[in-house]
């Protein structure tokens, strides 16, 4: 999902597609709202979070939250909701006429275009602390250093599978990529596939191949390398072996999961924002593992998916400050574990994720994949999304006849030309 994400995917539905904004009309946008302050006159004890709950659970959970923090903090925190597609456009809209919330949450992908145009609070300055906070959870929120983003959750990747098709069939979970293939083949029957996965022209796709590169050594700053076309050539060799649908370069991560709810999968790659759909089937066993790796012994590094709360800059520090403990409290161990409890992800915290490791012991591989996973924007900060875009089409290209390699060599020419002149 999220990317997206994507947040990575709430619920398992399909996001539009975002729009990619320079950055420097970000930065021409944000530069003037943090420079001249807020233009709007604002109530002292009302303090505004806009965020992408559109769904009504999650919109729910998080003014419970606020409720809470609200409450302990005394003063009122209203929840401001908009299509997770919209955030970023609906900001940079904001941010023109001076009216940016006190808290915006982004996705953790499009955070550092934001970041990139200097307008965001450094949540060290606030009183955020990060020591029991995973490095790469850090990151995740972090951009060229600077932490910027408190992630509440976090989610990634996983193999989820059909336990009966597999006890049937005799068969072990897989875990390299040779007993994938192998495994996937063998399950793959009638109109029943061997496995799922979305590799479709958004970010779904970019997503779920980001465990295929990594884990293989591959780089995106060179998304021509050895290892990505290796990576690509796995994906085709599934498909090859008519273990993967045809459609699943049109499929996103939400269709994925409908397939596998039919039988017509016997294994995917998906996310925890499934687990609330897939519980609604009683005679569906499913359980979980990390993502097969080239060569037994290898890490399993999937993308961090999920957004963090950041604070705006505004020129009005008194508020930036009393922000900043609103997004302690949101993201504190108490508030975190509360969330993930709801909505499946992992906590960022570790004292909070060993305690949802006991409450939820049928999702302990995700927790793992969570430990070696990484953000997709560490290393590209704002220049992902052109990464992203030029991966978007290798996928089409490769997986519909072009070989990897020219799909690949191709993609590397759009990615660099569009982040011609951006800061690494």
């Amino acid at each position: 999902m999220t990317a997206h994400p994507p947040v990575a995917a709430q619920r398992g539905r399909h996001r539009p597609r975002r729009a990619v904004t320079s950055s420097a009309a970000v930065a021409a946008l944000v530069a003037g709202a943090a420079l001249t302050g807020c233009a709007q006159q604002r109530d002292s004890d009302v303090y505004t979070v806009m965020n992408s709950s559109t769904d009504e659970s999650y919109h729910r959970w998080d003014a419970e939250a606020m409720a809470r923090c609200g409450k302990r903090l005394g003063l009122r925190i209203e929840q401001q909701s908009v299509p997770a597609a919209q955030v970023m456009t609906k900001a940079l809209r904001m941010a023109s006429s001076k009216s940016l919330p006190d808290i915006v949450q982004f996705d953790a992908s499009e955070m550092p275009t934001f970041a990139e145009a200097g307008g965001l609070v450094d949540l060290r300055t606030l009183g955020l602390e990060t020591d029991e906070i995973p490095r790469g959870i850090v990151e995740f929120g972090s951009y060229r250093g600077t932490y910027y983003g408190a992630a509440r959750s976090v989610n990634t990747l996983a193999l989820f599978y059909d336990k009966d098709i597999l006890d049937r069939a005799g068969l072990e979970v897989p875990a390299t990529w040779d007993e994938l293939r192998d495994t996937a083949k063998q399950l793959t029957e009638g109109k029943r596939y061997g496995l799922a996965l979305s590799a479709g022209g958004a970010e779904d796709g970019v997503f779920q191949f980001t465990p295929f590169m990594w884990s293989n050594g591959g780089d995106e700053t060179r998304l021509d390398g050895p290892q990505v076309v290796e990576a690509l050539d796995y994906w085709k060799a599934l498909l090859q072996d008519g273990s993967l649908s045809k459609s699943t370069v049109n499929w996103t991560q939400a269709d994925v999961n409908d397939q596998f709810m039919a039988g017509n999968a016997a294994m995917m790659i998906n996310g925890p924002w499934q687990v609330e759909t897939l519980n609604t089937d009683e005679s569906l066993h499913w359980g979980i593992a990390r993502i097969p790796v080239p060569r037994a012994g290898d890490a399993s590094v999937g993308p961090l998916g999920g957004a963090v709360l950041t604070v705006p800059k505004s020129g009005d520090e008194d508020r930036e400050r009393t922000a900043g403990h609103i997004v302690a409290c949101l993201a504190g161990e108490r508030e975190q574990l509360t969330y993930a409890l709801n909505s499946w992800m992992v906590p960022a915290h570790e004292k909070a994720a060993a305690v949802w490791r006991d409450r939820v012991p049928e999702l302990d591989a995700l927790a793992d994949q969570v430990a070696e996973a990484r953000s997709r924007t560490g290393r590209l900060g704002a220049g992902w999304s052109s990464v992203s875009l030029a991966l978007q089409s290798a996928f089409q290209s490769a997986l519909t006849g072009q070989s990897s390699e020219a799909a690949l060599k191709r993609a590397q020419q759009r990615a660099a030309s569009g982040n011609r002149g951006t800061r690494p």
